[in-house]
């Protein structure tokens, strides 16, 4: 039996996503959310969080929260990926979700489990298994607050819009003013004009 043939409505799942692993600018959130298949029927718009509004995301983490779903949320900051390494920072977050949430499976939206025995890695997982499109989700909500919050905080950089992706835009604003506290200084970051 495939890994998908035994993915019963009713089997109760850890799913597993991030958002910000590729940004150069803020955090990176890591989430898990355990639920069954029949727990969410009802919930419309569950897929992959970058096919979904803003608007969309935020009544889906809305729903979730007030239908006390368990998930967790693990934060690392600019800080943090840069003293780590964005690698030992997912082996962190996903090690910390997998002690948090007791689950009989965990599926990790990616190729890879960081070292972290017990995943089962499925590639655009976010996809195809409900439980990782809502984990998924739940971190871009998380990603999208944390960036109107760094706008207010450091305007020039336009983060309210970018989210902290490495955007035409965001590069030429870094040109202007400089990196600021929360810009990944160790990530490569190619300012040259395209």
């Amino acid at each position: 039996m495939s890994l998908f043939e035994s993915l019963y409505d009713d089997e109760v799942i850890c799913g597993i996503d991030e958002a910000g692993r590729g940004c150069i600018a803020g955090s990176l959130f890591i989430c898990g959310v355990k639920c069954s298949i029949n727990e969410i029927l009802d919930i419309k718009n569950i897929k992959d969080s970058k096919k979904n509004s803003r608007i969309q995301r935020d009544a889906i983490y809305n729903i979730v929260s007030n239908r006390k779903i368990q998930y967790c949320v693990v934060k690392f900051s600019s800080y943090d990926i840069d003293n780590f390494g964005i690698s030992k920072c997912m082996n962190l977050g996903l090690s910390k979700i997998i002690n948090t949430i007791d689950s009989k499976r965990y599926l990790f939206d990616g190729s890879t489990s960081f070292g972290i025995n017990g995943i089962d890695c499925i590639i655009k997982g976010d996809n195809k298994i409900p439980q990782i499109s809502l984990a998924s989700i739940i971190a871009k909500s998380y990603k999208d607050k944390e960036s109107d919050d760094l706008h207010i905080k450091y305007p020039n950089y336009q983060l309210n819009k970018h989210k902290g992706y490495a955007t035409k835009t965001h590069k030429e604003l870094i040109k202007l003013y400089g990196l600021s506290p929360i810009h990944r200084k160790s990530f490569k970051i190619n300012l040259i004009s395209q």
